[in-house]
């Protein structure tokens, strides 16, 4: 039996209000996290990120009280980001309710950081979290950028993305600044690449636009897909995104 392709809004989220801009700039407030989260439970979400897009910015701890009131009144896989340091870090999002916890900025400052949380904790419970963009500095032509997107980095996104899989991540959350909140699609070439080198699940995000963009990334090599200002202002719904992943051949729950 197939496995079946996971649909996951994503809840960028800063100072407790859900936002979301264009490349990570120009933020705007789209709701309520917890009032949202509960809105997508209901619509058959397979699972929630939460990503705290400020927390690393601003120096300071992710948003525990949030994911404790979600996690009260919403029952699929809670996935949370943001701020994520240290393994005590890590350890009271899980007390909170989270079942997953998304690492980026820290584990590119100290990739020993992975190592640390996949041996304590499991590796089913660590995901890394990749802002790639385009860039000719680096062998692949992608690198991977840090603090919300805003700091460009010199390592290049491949060769970062096979050390955290040997360092015991357990899934990958590829997103795309170049195509975040273009709705022009998923970029289906970094999808590919990250999809011929991961033995772990690849999340795609980044630039869905329309229900027409699903499938595609899943042909790409996506096992999960992720997408916020679509299902934010309701122009798709997460039903929709379902029918046309069954309607294309992939299992769906």
């Amino acid at each position: 039996m197939s496995v079946a392709i996971r649909v996951i809004p994503c809840l960028d989220v800063a100072n407790g209000e859900v936002v979301k801009g264009v490349n990570f700039k120009n933020l705007r407030v789209m709701g309520d996290p917890v009032e949202l989260a509960m809105s997508y439970f209901a619509d058959g979400a397979d699972e929630i990120t939460f990503l705290d897009v400020s927390a690393t910015v601003e120096d300071r701890s992710t948003m525990y009280d949030v994911v404790a009131r979600t996690a009260e009144v919403v029952f699929i896989p809670l996935t949370v980001g943001g701020g994520v340091r240290r393994v005590d870090d890590v350890s009271r999002l899980l007390a909170s309710g989270a079942d997953k916890i998304s690492v980026n900025s820290a584990a590119i400052a100290r990739p020993e950081l992975l190592d640390e949380i996949s041996r304590k904790f499991g590796s089913q419970v660590l995901v890394l979290s990749l802002d790639i963009k385009r860039a000719d500095h680096t062998p692949s032509g992608f690198a991977v950028t840090t603090h919300g997107g805003r700091q460009l980095t010199d390592r290049d996104a491949l060769e970062w993305t096979r050390e955290a899989i040997d360092r015991g991540i357990g899934e990958l959350l590829v997103n795309s600044i170049d195509a975040d909140g273009t709705k022009t699609g998923f970029d289906l070439q970094l999808i590919r690449e990250i999809r011929d080198l991961s033995s772990v699940p690849v999340i795609a995000s980044g630039g869905a636009g329309s229900v027409e963009h699903f499938a595609p990334a899943v042909e790409a090599g996506a096992d999960a897909l992720l997408a916020a200002s679509i299902f934010h202002s309701r122009e798709v719904a997460i039903a929709e995104v379902k029918s046309e992943l069954a309607a294309h051949g992939y299992a769906v729950r």
